[in-house]
């Protein structure tokens, strides 16, 4: 049964020394969530946001974003644009723990709601952007995966040959990643600092400007790549808006590598749905994958689109790969400051961060 606001507020009073509640009520972003939340309101003025893990995956998933945001030291964060949460304590409960956070402001957006233009497109592109250029030396110090180009590329073939080794991947499907994942031209990237689960749905927004990014669970040395891909679902004038801002922060060309890399890794994430499936012995999530397979399948060949690579054929539009993800069952919701939306952030590694 899910814990009462009060009953959170009390944990946060005994996890923050000096906290003095004056206010509480239960808050959701809407759906299943698993995350016990409440807003408060302390008698200092400030709001403050208490997170119960009500799962095994998400206590996971609330200590590797503890980790992360530790790693994010003032100096780090003093080089972005836009707030991170910071942790101001926790309480052990019932075998988890709570973990009491600053409140920041700013809404949701929806993907199709992100305009045309240099506006909260260019405030998207520059955000990134800003996470890239962050310095890789505290990544590794903080105990975070640091990873080469060629060990993102080892992880990117090992993903495809698991989900060829279910059986229930179509040959096309396999032959198409495959091909993409043996041209070496694609695979020649700079690794940066990525947020490694980045989705519309970590971003809070003001006035067309990203003001807070959430869910940072999946810090890494990586692939920028793997931040931009759900980019391309936007309206045409919006993704040029901010991959233009991108570039021009980063000073680096999106060139079609970096683009065809980013398409394969939308492509994947059905892949991961499958295989998150078969993880979890769900038949229900394994048999929506083999659909969502099924109809890339059909649009991969009904598409003109750019190839992932000059081996394979025309590839599925990107919208139409994030369409697909959109309808996965149970954990596609976004709950209060945890992984935003989507599928679980990807692990490129196998050593996960622990608190």
């Amino acid at each position: 049964m899910a814990r009462s606001h009060l009953t959170l507020a009390a944990l946060a009073s005994s996890a923050v020394a000096g906290l003095e509640v004056s206010g509480a009520r239960s808050f959701s972003l809407g759906g299943a969530s698993e995350f016990d939340s409440a807003l408060l309101s302390g008698r200092d003025g400030q709001t403050y946001i208490i997170r119960v893990p009500t799962s095994q995956a998400a206590e996971t998933e609330q200590s590797a974003d503890l980790v992360s945001l530790r790693a994010l030291t003032t100096g780090i964060r003093s080089r972005l644009p836009f707030d991170v949460p910071t942790c101001l304590g926790q309480a052990p409960v019932g075998g988890t723990r709570a973990l009491v956070y600053d409140f920041l402001g700013g809404h949701h957006i929806d993907i199709e709601d992100v305009p045309p233009g240099d506006g909260l497109a260019g405030s998207i592109g520059h955000a990134i952007a800003a996470i890239h250029t962050l310095p890789t030396n505290f990544v590794g110090e903080a105990g975070l995966p640091v990873l080469s180009a060629a060990e993102c590329h080892t992880s990117t073939t090992s993903l495809i040959e698991s989900a060829a080794a279910t059986g229930l991947l179509p040959s096309a499907l396999r032959d198409r990643w495959r091909e993409a994942s043996a041209d070496e031209s694609l695979w020649q990237f700079q690794p940066t600092v990525i947020n490694g689960a980045l989705t519309v749905d970590s971003l809070l927004v003001e006035d067309e400007s990203v003001v807070a990014v959430l869910g940072w669970s999946a810090l890494r040395v990586g692939d920028p790549a793997r931040d931009l891909h759900w980019l391309l679902a936007m309206n045409s004038d919006a993704t040029e808006g901010a991959l233009g801002a991108y570039a021009s922060t980063r000073q680096v060309a999106t060139d079609r590598q970096f683009t065809q890399r980013a398409m394969l890794y939308a492509e994947l994430e059905v892949a991961r749905w499958l295989l998150h499936g078969r993880e979890v012995r769900s038949q229900t999530i394994m048999d929506d994958a083999v659909a969502m397979l099924d109809g890339l399948v059909d649009r991969v060949h009904t598409n003109s689109a750019t190839p992932l690579s000059t081996a394979t054929g025309p590839i599925l539009a990107i919208d139409d790969v994030e369409a697909m993800l959109d309808r996965t069952p149970g954990d596609r919701s976004s709950d209060d400051y945890g992984h935003a939306g989507g599928m679980k952030p990807v692990v490129d590694d196998e050593n996960s961060p622990a608190s």
